[in-house]
């Protein structure tokens, strides 16, 4: 396992609307130390749904803040309910949190940086840049988002980078082109990606045809952003005759477990495939959420991240579970 949970609890000292769906909220671990954390990091929140505990990741923005640990949550129609669970809370709410912890990795040495946000995916952005900036090192950061509305921390970003931030509004008609933006790095440049899963396909194969090395594209991901909408579908045991119904607001991981299934799992965010299960047979569309497997895997779809990916229609896994036997 990469990762060890430790939690503690918090208390919600203060949120504020950053955009009209984007809210940023303070939390204070009880025997906060203020100890500084890597670029890139996130922390799980424990979030109850339907009266049941779950958990949900959020990037810590920016650099170590001595009141706590600030997240910006977007909420949204479509989400498994962490978004309106948090949007409910109000300063004073008691949460269960864990440390912070990193999966993004930067080299320090680099001269050369360039950063890629879509929408609220600038979260882990904003300390990067700030690191960045005050290393004094080379960087751009493109800010991709529908309008200039909907970017959070724009003013910040602005004071901090001035013409080195570059907002792709796309009611400007300022639209990303990913492909030409690769094209105009220096060669050792690393970039650094958050946004929605459509964004990061789109990324991960324009930074390939550059032909960079696709070490030196790194990535932050949503957990629930995928290519179809969420909507409940089902999932058939291969070899048991049981079939369950994922609601539109819960895992796959979470509903096979529930039922006794024991699905193995790490990270919970399509990062290290450990929750991966065989595919037997699809009647539908499977959408891929996972960064864990590559764009041939997910075409083949022989196997599928269960913390993450969905479907639309009925699937038929293998879970390697069987009951009765000695």
């Amino acid at each position: 396992m990469r990762f060890i949970e430790t939690w503690t609890s918090a208390t919600l000292l203060a949120v504020r609307d950053l955009t009209p769906a984007i809210r940023e909220f303070l939390l204070r671990p009880d025997h906060f130390t203020g100890a500084p954390y890597p670029v890139g990091s996130h922390i799980d929140v424990g979030v109850t749904i339907d009266g049941q505990p779950q958990t949900r990741s959020y990037s810590l923005v920016g650099e170590v803040d001595p009141k706590g640990f600030r997240i910006a949550v977007r909420r949204a129609p479509d989400s498994r309910g962490g978004s309106r669970y948090m949007w409910s809370l109000a300063p004073g709410a008691r949460l269960n949190i864990t440390q912070p912890a990193s999966l993004v990795q930067l080299d320090w040495t680099r001269r050369q940086f360039c950063l890629i946000a879509g929408g609220v995916g600038i979260t882990p952005i904003v300390g990067a840049a700030q690191a960045l900036a005050r290393r004094d090192a080379g960087v751009t950061l493109h800010y991709a988002v529908r309008t200039r509305g909907d970017a959070a921390y724009l003013d910040m970003l602005e004071g901090l980078l001035g013409e080195r931030l570059i907002v792709h509004a796309g009611d400007e008609g300022r639209r990303l082109d990913l492909e030409r933006v690769f094209a105009n790095l220096p060669q050792d440049t690393m970039t650094l990606f958050c946004g929605p899963m459509r964004m990061l396909d789109a990324a991960r194969r324009a930074w390939e045809a550059s032909g960079r090395a696709i070490t030196d594209l790194r990535y932050e991901t949503f957990g629930s952003s995928g290519l179809l909408p969420t909507e409940a579908f089902r999932v058939r045991l291969a070899g048991e005759g049981t079939e369950f119904v994922i609601p539109h607001d819960r895992s796959m991981l979470d509903v096979l477990n529930d039922a006794g299934h024991e699905v193995m799992s790490d990270c919970r965010r399509g990062e290290c495939g450990v929750c991966a299960l065989d595919v037997v047979a699809v009647d539908g569309e499977i959408d891929h959420r996972d960064v864990f497997f590559s764009e041939h895997q997910k075409r083949e779809s022989r196997k599928i991240c269960a913390c993450v990916s969905r479907a639309r229609g009925t699937i038929t896994v293998d879970t390697l579970h069987r009951a009765d036997v000695p």
